[in-house]
């Protein structure tokens, strides 16, 4: 299952085989895909993530966290769009500030490259039986 954050990128799970000396492992691990402009980010590398087609990416649940944080639906599409642009805007401005998920990660950059570090507790909590694995290909 995946999220699509639009502007910004799409958080999904994905499993995958990993053939260890004895034994293949099938491990779940959380991945983040890009979705910014590309022409806006023109200097910046960043990894080509591939979320497989069986994967269902639903759109982010405005109504959902409209609830959650007792604002209205209207304010948070606002803000999470607003908060995309500023962003987008710092990063094409050479500012290399680093975007945090509560419970999922950090987007960041350095040397150029920005991409997505997993917090631990958000790729063990996915994965209980092989979650060195897991860790290691995040």
């Amino acid at each position: 299952q995946g999220v699509l954050v639009t502007g910004l990128g799409t958080f999904a799970m994905v499993q995958e085989r990993f053939h260890g000396e004895e034994e293949v492992y099938v491990v779940r691990r959380p991945v983040f895909r890009l979705d910014i402009d590309a022409l806006r980010l023109q200097e910046l590398a960043f990894p080509t993530v591939v979320i497989p087609g069986d994967v269902k990416i639903k759109p982010l649940n405005y109504k959902w966290l409209s609830r959650a944080t007792s604002f209205p639906q209207h304010v948070v599409e606002d803000c999470v769009q607003e908060t995309i642009l500023l962003y987008s805007f710092q990063l094409r401005n050479r500012q290399r500030l680093a975007f945090a998920f509560k419970d999922i990660g950090v987007l960041s950059c350095k040397d150029d490259v920005l991409c997505m570090r997993f917090y631990y507790d958000c790729v063990t909590g996915l994965e209980s039986k092989a979650s060195r694995i897991a860790l290691l290909h995040t």
